[in-house]
């Protein structure tokens, strides 16, 4: 069936169909159901900020997510706050890198290797969370899918095909997507040492090793400044749990699926194939982010989201190898057999997808504590946040805190050029309490809620033991808003 088709039109199939693909499963249930989670409330709360103020804000916190917040400022600007502006640009970076892995599987693999691999990308539960995700790890994935794809059109990467006479131009896009992925998330930095490792396996001649360890070391040193000034804010990952062994569990299965993908591509040292590329994209950023991790722990998904890249490119390979095993004997029928394997794999993993579109899949919603609020609220009231980070809620939708006195709060986030604000000592957001008659406290649910540790937290939460009585207590998608009353003396 396939070869009455003209090559031209393969190649459009090629890309065009993952892209449509992965772009229905990210359009599909894009609002969550109009929740926003923690992680997405700071990229929506900076980015409606000025440059300016994101700039200041930067020398304080989040430094390593600067220039993914300035995008995010300039579509704000253009688009108006939304969750569509804020997930939409991962959903089209997955796409885009469903686009490279069909690109690549295709050049080196054929036409269902390549198909099969782009499709499977937008199935894997890792990058079904991240397609919805108002963060930068999608937008490193297309990045990663790009410098790729350009490496291996820099090695000649497919049947008759040759490097072509622009290569200093596609060297320096190579450099340049390298550096514009370390600007977005420096670890991102790892898929340098998985491309030397394709490099090694195919026997790369010196020419090409030094022109890729030249742009390799340009990016490198442009990402290098943000590298060393986000080190100075290392407290913001101090939460992160040091390395244990069960968190190697996840990392041991891919390793291992990936393994299977390279032997059905039957890979031979000296010649670029799928498993010369994917194999080490895959192993060496989840094994190189283990290594960083014994250092400081590290160790979270998100940050080498991109080596899914090449868990895809070797899930099409055995696709690939499927179906050149079965077209002997069964021509029409292997034409179908990749859309029926991932037609057969999206039905089953169909509770995956719709549990990664439901609230629940995230720890809490700030947009549904905000209509917690909203509907206990009266002018005049108070709010307090436990803790101080909470007050996300607000900043994400001020409307619903309209006429109520924050007041604990000493200076604003904007103003502080922070992501929180700065708080009143303990001793002044005492005396302002006590001055209450109603006080709303937003903060997490009773079954993710750790005790206070700040003074501040501390003070609060005593003021209200003891002068004030609960009148309403809500929980609702991982927040918890209180409504508390003045208690008569006597």
């Amino acid at each position: 069936m396939l070869c009455h088709i003209p090559a031209a039109r393969r190649g459009l199939f090629l890309w065009l169909v993952p892209v449509l693909w992965t772009l229905a499963f990210g359009l599909w249930g894009l609002s969550r159901q109009e929740s926003v989670w923690r992680d997405e409330a700071a990229t929506w709360q900076v980015a409606g900020r000025s440059a300016g103020e994101i700039w200041a804000m930067l020398g304080h916190v989040d430094a390593v997510h600067g220039l993914y917040y300035l995008l995010m400022h300039g579509l704000f600007e253009v688009f108006g706050a939304s969750t569509a502006t804020l997930r939409l640009p991962s959903v089209l970076a997955v796409a885009a890198a469903s686009a490279c892995v069909a690109l690549v599987g295709g050049r080196l693999a054929g036409f269902w290797a390549g198909l099969g691999g782009g499709l499977a990308l937008g199935l894997l539960p890792a990058v079904q969370f991240y397609l919805q995700e108002g963060r930068p790890y999608a937008l490193v994935a297309a990045g990663a899918g790009l410098s790729t794809l350009l490496l291996v059109t820099l090695l000649g990467g497919g049947e008759g095909r040759r490097p072509g006479r622009r290569v200093r131009p596609r060297w320096a896009a190579y450099g340049l997507t390298v550096l514009v992925c370390a600007l977005l998330n420096w670890l991102s930095l790892l898929i340098l040492p998985a491309h030397a490792a394709t490099l090694w396996w195919v026997r790369a001649g010196r020419g090409v090793w030094l022109r890729w360890a030249a742009y390799g070391a340009g990016a490198v040193a442009g990402a290098l400044p943000l590298v060393l000034f986000s080190r100075r804010q290392a407290d913001q990952v101090s939460w992160i749990p040091p390395l244990t062994w069960h968190m190697l569990i996840g990392p041991g299965i891919l390793l291992g699926l990936g393994a299977l993908g390279a032997w059905a591509d039957r890979p031979g040292r000296g010649r670029l194939s799928v498993a010369a590329v994917g194999l080490p994209l895959l192993a060496v950023p989840q094994l190189g982010l283990i290594g960083l991790s014994l250092v400081q722990p590290l160790f979270l998904d998100r940050y080498v989201l991109f080596s899914m890249l090449g868990l895809a490119l070797l899930a099409g390979a055995a696709l690939g190898a499927a179906v050149r095993a079965c077209a002997p004997r069964f021509p029409r029928a292997s034409a179908f057999f990749v859309p029926g394997v991932l037609g057969v794999a999206a039905l089953a993993l169909l509770p995956v997808e719709l549990a990664k579109r439901a609230p629940a899949s995230r720890i809490d919603d700030v947009l549904a504590a905000a209509g917690e609020v909203a509907r206990m609220g009266r002018a005049g009231d108070a709010v307090l946040f436990v803790p101080a980070a909470r007050r996300d809620t607000a900043l994400v939708s001020p409307g619903a805190f309209t006429g109520l006195a924050d007041v604990a709060l000493a200076e604003s986030p904007v103003a502080s050029a922070t992501l929180k604000g700065v708080e009143a000592g303990p001793e002044r957001i005492r005396a302002a309490l006590l001055g209450q008659r109603r006080v709303l406290l937003v903060t997490d649910a009773e079954k993710v809620a750790k005790p206070p540790s700040a003074e501040r937290d501390k003070a609060k939460a005593a003021v209200l033991r003891e002068g004030f009585t609960v009148v309403e207590d809500r929980q609702v998608r991982g927040r918890r808003v209180t409504l508390y009353e003045r208690r008569d003396p006597g």
